[in-house]
Order: C-alpha cells, then sequence, then structure tokens
C-alpha cells in the first residue's frame, strides 16, 4: 500500500510579513512516496539530493512523517521516497515541502485519515529540522494554498487565508546562488527602529486590505519592506539591480523571497508576469549569474494527492 503527494513550492515573508505571512508557488515543488510497512518506524528509500540526510531523525519528511505516526498511534510504519523540486538553500521553502508532501501521503495511509488542516502541526515539527525552529510562513501556504496570515495562537502561528484576486501572479526568480537560513537571520539586528516598525505595520495591513478587495494600487504601495530586507540584500549579488528591473517592467512589488536568494514580484496578469520574469532574469545576466524564472497564480492550490 503507497501513497503519493505533491507539495508545492513558497514564498515566505512575503517582503513585508516576516515570518508571519507567505503564499504559494506551484511552478515547482516536492513529491513524497510513503510505502506502508508491517514494522513500526520511518525509514527513507530516497533523500532526494546527496546533500539530504538518509536519517529519519534528521530528514524533515521523516520527521514530519514520525510525528503523525506517533500521535495517532499506529503500528505500522512507513518508508518515504523523496523527489526534490525544489532548489536547496533557495528561499522557495524546500524544507517546508518535503515535510508537507510527506504528512499528506503518510495521512492517506492511515485507517482514517485527518482533515488537512490537521497535518499543520506535523508539518511544522518536520520543517523545524532544517530552519531550527517551527516557522509556518512556509509550511501553512505550501499545506493550504493561497496567501497564509500566521495569527497569533499556538507555537508557529494559526493560519488564516487571505482572499486575493485570482489573476494576480507571483514571479520567482532563482538565481544560481545559495544562501542558508541561517546565514540570513545571523544578519538581523536584535533590535530595529520605531519608524521602521511602524511603517511595516503599515505596509502589512496595506497589503492585506489591498488583497482583500483586489486593489492593485493599494499593492503597490504597501509591498515594500521596512525592515528585513536591507540587512540582507548584501547576501545575493544584483539584488538591487534585479528588483528595479521587476518594478520597471510592471511589478507591484519586488523583495527576496523568504531567505534569498531567490526573488520574487507580484504581477497583475500572466502576460505581465513573464514579461516581468525576462526582465528580472536579463538584469542577473548582467551581472554574470545565471538564473531562471516562474510565474504561478499566488491564490493557487497547496499540496494534494497525485493518483488518486
Amino acid at each position: 500500500m503507497q501513497a503519493r503527494a505533491f507539495a508545492p513550492a513558497g514564498v515566505g515573508n512575503v517582503g513585508v510579513g516576516f515570518d508571519v505571512l507567505g503564499h504559494v508557488h506551484g511552478a515547482m515543488g516536492d513529491t513524497v512516496t510513503a510505502h506502508r510497512l508491517p514494522q513500526a518506524g520511518v525509514t527513507i528509500e530516497n533523500s532526494g539530493h546527496s546533500e539530504l540526510p538518509d536519517d529519519p531523525t534528521l530528514n524533515t519528511a521523516a520527521v514530519a512523517a514520525a510525528a503523525l505516526l506517533g500521535a495517532e498511534n499506529v503500528s505500522f510504519g512507513v518508508s518515504l521516497d523523496i523527489q526534490k523540486g525544489i532548489p536547496l538553500c533557495s528561499g522557495l521553502g524546500g524544507s517546508a515541502a518535503s515535510a508537507v508532501a510527506a504528512v499528506v501521503a503518510v495521512n492517506a495511509l492511515l485507517d482514517q485519515p485527518l482533515p488537512t488542516r490537521a497535518l499543520y502541526p506535523f508539518a511544522l515539527l518536520g520543517e523545524a529540522v532544517a530552519s531550527g525552529d517551527l516557522h509556518g510562513d512556509n509550511v501553512a501556504p505550501c499545506l493550504l494554498g493561497g496567501l497564509q496570515l500566521l495569527l497569533p495562537g499556538a507555537r508557529g502561528g494559526d493560519p488564516m487565508a487571505i482572499s486575493i484576486p485570482p489573476a494576480w501572479q507571483a514571479v520567482v526568480c532563482h538565481p544560481d546562488l545559495r544562501v542558508a537560513t541561517s546565514a540570513a537571520r545571523a544578519c538581523l539586528p536584535e533590535v530595529f527602529p520605531r519608524a521602521g516598525v511602524v511603517a511595516q505595520t503599515a505596509a502589512i495591513a496595506g497589503l492585506v486590505a489591498g488583497c482583500l478587495t483586489g486593489d492593485a494600487e493599494a499593492v503597490r504601495h504597501a509591498l515594500t519592506d521596512h525592515l528585513i530586507e536591507q540587512h540582507r540584500q548584501g547576501l545575493v549579488a544584483g539584488f538591487c539591480q534585479v528588483q528595479q528591473a521587476a518594478m520597471e517592467a510592471g511589478a507591484m512589488g519586488c523583495s527576496l523571497s523568504g531567505a534569498g536568494p531567490s526573488l520574487f514580484a507580484w504581477a497583475e496578469s500572466k502576460a505581465l508576469a513573464g514579461d516581468i520574469g525576462s526582465a528580472m532574469v536579463a538584469a542577473f545576466s548582467k551581472k554574470g549569474i545565471a538564473a531562471t524564472a516562474s510565474h504561478a497564480c499566488i491564490a493557487g492550490a497547496g499540496a494534494a494527492l497525485e493518483g488518486a
């Protein structure tokens, strides 16, 4: 007995929502196949990449799967075959996607599968193996889809879906660079200036309001990071030039996706998204850096079983 699930990439922070806002990016993702075994425990058939651990206690997918099996007190075990479609250290939620795909696949093997939303805490535990803490801004949209705001609640936040016009697209430009989440967090100060905090508070409120009302102009005014970007942009060669190229091509806003090095931009249409992606790739190329661009609906679907 087996089940296979696909979990999409994601854009964490969305510029103005550090650790509390994220959206799905369905143009790429990870796939996990779970095989039900008679003996208890979790084993890994394939970690998906030579740099990823095949030790079940260190692998995001395996830890998430084990947490779900333990909570359900089942007698059987699983083996996992992980196929990575998200580049490592890309800022696109790869660790979250593996954890989410694993719990969705393993859940399908239970005699009484849980509702999708109930899988959130188990995926969080898996993602924390890679990030060092419970960060829901990648896990929530990866599992549930769309744009998710993490409300105060349990550790990792309580996801709340934010409605967004279905035509709006996210462009993701991934350069041939790597940025470790630990390095990106290490460059942030412990204290931020009051003016920046006030501006960021207004920005996230304006972004959410603009999404809910479909007001692209409000989003243009709001989608500017006042706190994090200035400290992290030096980790990505060509950041300023790529951001400027995206804005000149018509983006509503552009910033780092998660910890980077990928950048994201929002577009009002699929046609405009293609132009923005091309402009971003060209800007990286001028700095001697190879890059690829993709675009997908911001209101896209979350993880799902395949072949069901």
